[in-house]
């Protein structure tokens, strides 16, 4: 079996949760080939992977939304738009509602509309004008024109790759990847599967109503557009799988039919953290830790404050941060700048590492994340018998409380963004060693029974088997 993976921002470019998960899916499964196509955000990302390539792998095809960005107009070419076809933009621009099997043929590889020339015709224009009339009719018509400008170039993009040959077409997302896996679903008519790790429409969504980058005026209607997309991808995939019951219950209010819905928990390697062995009780200085990335949705800032309260009462305490510095250096910065301001000692960027290694060196396990869907770091975590503390996002409270399933607690979870109550769950669990180690023995045995990777493998073959025979 052949299955192409739709993978958009992630893998094999960026180090993380949900690469890891490609990852893991590929080389658990090597009976079967991959395709990989893949969507960056630009260019110079160009065959610079983060990941060896497991041998199957047969293909990459690599896809960048700025790809067109700076294309020229080969001619002014009059374009003669249908009706449809006119109205499947207009509602692109205007709605979230879209018939997008039109847009699938208006800009397919073979389509009769080039990109560029399209956004440059006459026939465009008066499509902006019609939506000026409308939906913006208080802002300036060049404010309005470039931005939607901008929006339309990358989706229009997308819908020109060509399509992979493949049994089965996967996204990981929706947004981009999904649709890009729903306009290979109507091209070719084979089985099509999306699976979300957090709920693509609702990160965006909060995103959107943050950045500063985003004129207030079109805010509701970038909302809208990943709306649209999310809708599409639910619309045409066979299957829509969630990480986590909550996230199930978002997908249904964002659209997607719930007789397709279900649930597969991520699952881990439980005996590559078998050698670790309880937290030793010797008198060692308090050792925390968190396996991240340093970018804003980790919320690294809020790590580190707690991590001075913390140090107040515990000065011997020591802080490791896990992961790569460099996706985002201007964070990376500003987290230097705070330890600086702060005058905290003992917080160390520990970088890429074996993390197995280092989970053994830690007491206490942190997440600071203000969105998550079901993050390896509290699996591996548990794996290791270490007590978590965690924001409440994603699947966090489930994994640290359970879900009635009788382990008890794994740790604590606290709000995001509130750097005191981390630091009081933190040092309630340090300064009561028995709870601390209650906490890492029902974390451990969550994870034996719910989230070990041989269970995940076998769902997704079992999957795979079944979308291909209907």
């Amino acid at each position: 079996m052949k299955i192409c993976v739709i993978a958009e921002g992630c893998y094999p470019y960026v180090a993380g949760g949900v690469s890891s998960w490609i990852q893991m899916l590929i080389k658990g499964m090597p009976e079967h080939e991959f395709c990989i196509c893949t969507i960056a955000a630009n260019m110079e990302q160009k065959g610079k992977f983060k990941y060896e390539l497991p041998s199957n792998i047969v293909e990459v095809k690599e896809n960048f939304l700025d790809e067109f960005l700076d294309g020229g107009t080969a001619k002014k070419i009059k374009y003669r738009l249908l009706p449809e076809e006119k109205q499947a933009v207009l509602d692109l621009i205007t709605k979230d509602s879209v018939n997008w099997e039109v847009l699938f043929r208006m800009f397919a590889v073979d389509g009769k509309y080039h990109i560029n020339d399209f956004l440059a015709s006459e026939a465009f224009l008066e499509i902006m004008t019609e939506a000026c009339q409308t939906k913006f009719r208080c802002t300036p018509f060049l404010k309005v024109f470039w931005t939607i400008r901008s929006m339309l170039l990358p989706i229009f993009n997308v819908l020109s790759c060509a399509v992979p040959e493949a049994d089965i077409y996967h996204s990981v997302s929706t947004g981009y990847a999904g649709i890009l896996g729903a306009c290979f679903k109507y091209k070719t008519g084979k089985p099509y599967i999306v699976t979300e790790h957090g709920i693509y429409v609702r990160e965006r969504e909060e995103e959107i109503i943050k950045a500063g980058w985003v004129d207030v005026h079109f805010k509701h209607t970038w909302i809208d557009f990943f709306a649209g997309m999310a809708r599409i991808a639910y619309d045409k995939a066979d299957r829509i799988i969630s990480l986590f019951q909550g996230a199930k219950e978002l997908q249904i209010i964002a659209g997607a039919p719930e007789k397709k819905c279900r649930v597969i928990p991520n699952g881990i390697k439980l005996s590559r953290f078998s050698h670790i062995g309880p937290v030793e009780d010797d008198g060692h200085p308090l050792a925390l830790g968190g396996v991240i990335r340093v970018v804003p949705i980790k919320d690294i800032k809020t790590m580190i404050y707690a991590f001075e309260v913390v140090k107040r009462r515990r000065p011997e305490a020591k802080l490791y941060l896990i992961g790569p510095t460099d996706e985002d250096p201007e964070y990376y910065k500003e987290c230097l700048d705070i330890i600086k301001s702060l005058h905290c000692p003992d917080i160390e960027f520990v970088g890429r590492v074996d993390v197995a290694e280092w989970y053994a060196k830690l007491d206490i396990v942190l997440l600071s994340s203000v969105s998550e869907g079901q993050p390896f770091v509290l699996l591996e975590g548990m794996a290791s018998k270490r007590p978590l503390v965690a924001t409440n996002v994603g699947s966090c409270r489930e994994l640290i409380e359970g879900n009635n399933d009788g382990f008890g607690m794994a740790g604590e979870v606290v709000p995001a963004m509130n750097p005191n109550l981390m630091a009081k769950a933190i040092l309630r669990i340090a300064e009561d060693r028995d709870a601390l180690r209650t906490m890492a023995d029902n974390g451990y045995k969550r994870v034996a029974q719910f989230y070990q990777e041989e269970d995940f493998l076998k769902t997704y073959q079992d999957l795979y088997e079944e979308v291909r025979e209907t």
